[in-house]
C-alpha cells in the first residue's frame, strides 16, 4: 500500500489532516480536525486499489455501514463515510486516550479493579451489539482495539476494516488475531461467545503482561490459575476460566459481573435454594428486573391515560344528556304554555273573574262538606248509636268516609281551577335543569302579578276529633 501524506485536506477542505494515529495491512487511521465545528476526528482510509481481494473491500464497506447504525457511549460516534481518489474514508469521533496495546508496550499492567471496570464496559458493549437484529459480532477484540479513556472507561473500536487475515491450509479465510481468537474462529465460525473469549484473553494479557499464546496451557485451553498465580482474587480466576473455555458450548454466554460468585472468608456457601440468581446469570437477572420495572411503568402510564380518556368520554356524555334534557324541558314548557293560552282564550275576556268565582264556590263547598260529613253528622249518629245500637255507629263511619271522598273530589276540582288561574301568569323561562346525576329542584318563577296563588299539596285526612276516644273496628255489613 502506498504511503499517504499526513497533511492536507479531504472532502473539499472540510477535514484538515494533522497526523497519523495508526496503520495496518490495508488501512490507516488519520488524525484530523473537522473545520465545520473544530472538533477532533479520526479518519480511517482504505486503499481500494491495493486490496488483495473483493473480501477486503467488503469488510471496509461493512464497517462503515455497521458503525452508522450504532449508538453507545463505549463505541466511536459515526460521522460520515465517502470515497475520494480511489480510497474509502470512514470519519468517526476521535476517542481521546491510550490503547491497551500501548500500555503493553510500556510494560504497564492493569489492576484487578481496572479489570472489573473493563468487564463492566465490555459486558455493556457486547450486550448491545449481540442484541441487534441480526446480532453484530466484533470478531477482533484485542488490546489494540480497546482504548482506555481519560475517565478510566474503556472504548471498543475497529469493526472490520483492520484485520489480520490468516489462511490455514485447506481452510477458508479466518478473521481475527492469534491468541485472542476463540478456537471456533479457526473453523471460520464466529459466535457471540467468540467475543466473550476475546475479552477474557485481552484481560488476561493485561494482567499478566504476556501474550495469551505464551501463557501456560492445559490441553487446548489456557491454564488461568497457573497464569495468574496464587495472589489472584478467586472471582477473577473463576470469571476468566469460564470465559476462556475452548468449548463454545461450555463457555459463558456473556461477560460475568465483577466479583460475582465471591464468598466471604470463613463464610458458608449459599444454599442451593437461595433466592439469589446464579453467578453466571447475575447480569441476566438484573436485565430481567429492569425490564419488569419498565413494563410496570409502561402499564401504569397506559392505565392512567385510559382512565383520563374514559373520564373525558363520560363528561362529554353527561354534557350531551344535559343538553338533550334541557331541550326536552323547553319543549314541554312551550307546549304547556300554549295549552294554557288556549284554555284562557276559551273563557273570553272575563275568564279570570269566572275562575275566581268558581274557586271561591269550591272552597265554600269544601268547608261545608268538612263541617257536615266529617264533624256534624258523624257526631250526631254516634250519639244516637248509644241509644239505638251499632247500626247507627256504622252509619257514622260511613258518613265520615263519604266526607273524605267528597273532600278529595272538591280538592281536585279546586286544583284544576287554580292551575288555569296560574297558567296566565307562569313565566315559561323560569324552569332550569342544573345537571344530570343530581336532584335538582324544578323552580317555577311566578311573574309579578297582583294574584299569587301557591299550589299546596293535597291535604292529608285529619283524624276524627269528636267525642269518640277510641274508634272501633268496622264490621262487615
Amino acid at each position: 500500500m502506498s504511503s499517504a501524506p499526513i497533511s492536507g485536506t479531504l472532502r473539499s477542505g472540510r477535514y484538515a489532516i494533522v497526523g497519523e494515529l495508526g496503520s495496518g495491512s490495508q488501512a490507516e487511521t488519520l488524525d484530523a480536525v473537522d473545520k465545520l465545528n473544530g472538533r477532533a476526528v479520526a479518519i480511517k482510509r482504505f486503499q481500494v486499489r491495493g486490496a488483495k481481494g473483493w473480501k477486503d473491500v467488503e469488510l471496509a464497506e461493512r464497517e462503515a455501514r455497521v458503525l452508522s447504525t450504532l449508538s453507545h457511549p463505549n463505541l466511536p460516534v459515526y460521522i460520515e463515510h465517502f470515497e475520494e481518489d480511489g480510497a474509502l474514508y470512514l470519519v468517526m469521533e476521535k476517542i481521546e486516550g491510550e490503547t491497551l496495546a500501548s500500555l503493553r508496550r510500556r510494560q504497564a499492567t492493569l489492576t484487578h479493579a481496572d479489570i472489573a471496570r473493563f468487564f463492566t464496559d465490555a459486558d455493556s458493549v457486547l450486550s448491545y451489539l449481540h442484541s441487534r437484529v441480526p446480532p453484530i459480532i466484533h470478531r477482533d477484540i484485542k488490546p489494540g482495539n480497546v482504548i482506555l479513556r481519560r475517565d478510566n472507561s474503556f472504548a471498543f473500536v475497529d469493526f472490520g476494516s483492520v484485520r489480520d487475515h490468516l489462511k490455514p491450509e485447506g481452510g477458508s479465510t479466518v478473521v481475527g488475531t492469534f491468541g485472542y481468537m476463540a478456537p471456533e474462529q479457526f473453523q471460520g465460525r464466529a459466535l457471540k461467545g467468540s467475543d466473550v473469549y476475546a475479552v477474557g484473553a485481552t484481560a488476561l494479557s493485561l494482567v499478566t503482561g504476556r501474550e495469551p499464546e505464551d501463557l501456560p496451557h492445559r490441553g487446548l485451553g489456557i491454564d488461568v490459575r497457573a497464569a495468574l498465580g496464587n495472589d489472584a482474587e478467586p472471582w477473577l480466576v473463576r470469571a476468566l476460566s469460564s470465559m476462556l473455555d475452548p468449548d463454545p458450548d461450555k463457555r459463558v454466554a456473556r461477560v460475568p459481573a465483577p466479583g460475582s460468585g465471591r464468598r466471604s472468608s470463613g463464610g458458608a456457601a449459599p444454599k442451593p435454594n437461595s433466592r439469589q440468581p446464579p453467578t453466571d446469570a447475575a447480569g441476566d437477572w438484573r436485565e430481567l428486573r429492569q425490564h419488569g420495572r419498565e413494563q410496570r411503568r409502561r402499564l401504569r402510564d397506559e392505565g392512567r391515560r385510559f382512565r383520563d380518556e374514559l373520564k373525558e368520554q363520560l363528561k362529554e356524555q353527561v354534557r350531551e344528556e344535559t343538553r338533550r334534557a334541557r331541550r326536552s324541558a323547553r319543549s314541554v314548557r312551550n307546549e304547556h304554555a300554549g295549552h294554557w293560552q288556549r284554555q284562557r282564550s276559551s273563557f273570553g275576556p272575563g275568564g279570570p273573574v269566572v275562575l275566581m268565582v268558581v274557586a271561591l264556590a269550591l272552597t265554600v263547598a269544601r268547608l261545608a262538606n268538612w263541617g257536615l260529613f266529617r264533624v256534624f253528622l258523624p257526631t250526631l249518629l254516634f250519639a244516637l248509636s248509644l241509644f239505638f245500637g251499632r247500626p247507627l255507629r256504622r252509619a257514622a263511619w260511613r258518613c265520615r268516609e263519604v266526607g273524605v271522598e267528597g273532600d278529595r273530589g272538591l280538592s281536585q276540582a279546586l286544583d284544576a281551577v287554580r292551575g288555569r288561574l296560574l297558567g296566565q301568569a307562569i313565566d315559561t323561562s323560569g324552569e332550569e335543569i342544573e345537571d344530570l346525576g343530581h336532584d335538582s329542584a324544578r323552580r317555577t318563577r311566578v311573574a309579578a302579578d297582583p294574584l299569587r296563588v301557591a299550589v299546596d299539596p293535597e291535604p292529608e285526612v285529619e283524624p276524627y276529633a269528636g267525642p269518640i276516644s277510641e274508634p272501633e273496628r268496622r264490621e262487615p255489613r
